[in-house]
């Protein structure tokens, strides 16, 4: 059997496991495992505190610093609701396409690297091939965060990841960080006709907005020079606000929903420092001389990492080998890339499959893109037997 065919088979079993991220992934978990374990691969299953939800991580080759990481996540995002014309857990190909819930983002890239177990074992003789597959990445990227938390502390520690999200095979080498926080404003209700009686949630949470407004117009003068994002800046957006119940009432309740993303790991530090201080030395203590329960409660919905472009980048110069590409691009989505980033890893972004199908109906991903993701993977286990060689 061709390796295009094995590949074929291996996503429609991957597809068939429905890792929505509602749901539990152990099953496709143990699968991945068992055919990594087959290879020679030394293999752990890391379960969360629910014990439904798992990381893999694996090692081809010796216990030893270095060597790369490839990765993928595998969770997919629901299909309620969207327009499918065939079963999205049920692998249809046609016209060069394979069609299912997950193809391209991102299974397509997991099954390329299981069909390649064999190339991989043989290159990384003398210099380690890991494999990290995680959970929960399309809710806030909550299986790498727990996973590198294990990574930061080890000896034996990757050098480099290559995150294989769909690219259509690009060289990517930096996207900015997603923040996402709903804020809950405790105030104290009362009659409309005595403000100054009550704490007026909606009041304190416009306040809060009206820094957060400041804090955006800051954050473009903090724009770093030569920044190749668009744009430039970190921004920052308000998403949602709702509170109150009548027009002759205090608001006692307001929610507040808002989102920045980041350019550089210091704009999430200053925008985090600055509203903190502003609610603990102005908000708060005004609202708790009217009524000492009153508060406000922020909830970290999600806190992605950015992927900041890098002079020096060991991954993404090796990636150029092992596509002939020349230049790296930038990308408007997150990925788990900047998290390694964090430990002290240096990371790139090159996977098959299009971003513009990704989430969709009728998700697919294109034969022509398994095959370059495979001889991406080819190409990486002659430049490691070449090194090696040496």
């Amino acid at each position: 059997m061709s390796d295009l065919a094995q590949c074929r088979d291996v996503l429609g079993d991957l597809i068939a496991f429905p890792t929505i991220s509602a749901y539990s992934n152990l099953s496709a978990i143990a699968y991945i495992a068992e055919r990594l374990e087959t290879a020679g691969a030394r293999v752990e299953v890391m379960t969360d505190p629910g014990g439904q939800k798992a990381n893999l991580f694996a090692t081809l080759g010796p216990e030893r610093a270095g060597g790369l990481v490839l990765s993928g996540h595998t969770d997919v995002v629901p299909v309620a609701d969207q327009p499918w014309s065939s079963d999205p857990f049920t692998m249809v190909e046609r016209d060069g396409r394979l069609y299912g819930r997950g193809s391209c983002d991102m299974k397509g890239f997991i099954a390329t690297c299981l069909v390649k177990l064999d190339g991989l074992k043989a290159a990384a003789r003398h210099r380690p091939i890991h494999f990290a597959f995680t959970h929960d990445e399309e809710v806030g990227c909550l299986g790498a965060r727990a996973l590198v938390e294990v990574l930061r502390d080890r000896a034996c520690r990757p050098a480099m990841a290559l995150i294989g999200e769909p690219t259509q095979m690009q060289v990517i080498e930096g996207h900015k960080g997603c923040c996402e926080y709903t804020v809950t404003f405790t105030g104290a209700e009362g009659h409309g006709s005595a403000p100054e009686k009550g704490v007026n949630a909606v009041e304190y949470a416009a306040r809060y907005i009206g820094r957060l407004l400041e804090l955006r117009q800051a954050l473009i003068a903090r724009c770093p020079a030569g920044s190749r994002f668009d744009p430039p800046y970190t921004t920052l957006n308000i998403g949602g606000l709702t509170g109150g119940h009548a027009h002759n009432v205090i608001a006692g309740k307001a929610v507040l929903e808002w989102e920045m993303r980041p350019v550089v790991a210091e704009d999430l530090a200053f925008v985090k420092d600055e509203i903190a201080a502003y609610v603990g030395d102005v908000l708060l203590p005004e609202m708790r001389q009217v009524a000492a329960q009153a508060d406000i409660s922020t909830e970290v919905i999600g806190e992605v990492a950015g992927l900041e472009p890098m002079a020096e980048n060991a991954a993404r110069d090796l990636v150029f080998r092992l596509t002939g590409a020349n230049r790296a691009d930038l990308v408007p989505f997150g990925t788990e890339a900047g998290l390694f980033q964090g430990i002290g890893m240096q990371a790139v972004i090159c996977g098959p499959g299009s971003i513009e199908m990704a989430h969709k109906p009728d998700e697919y991903i294109e034969l022509d893109q398994l095959r370059q993701s495979m001889a991406m993977l080819d190409r990486l286990g002659e430049i490691y037997g070449a090194r090696n060689a040496e």
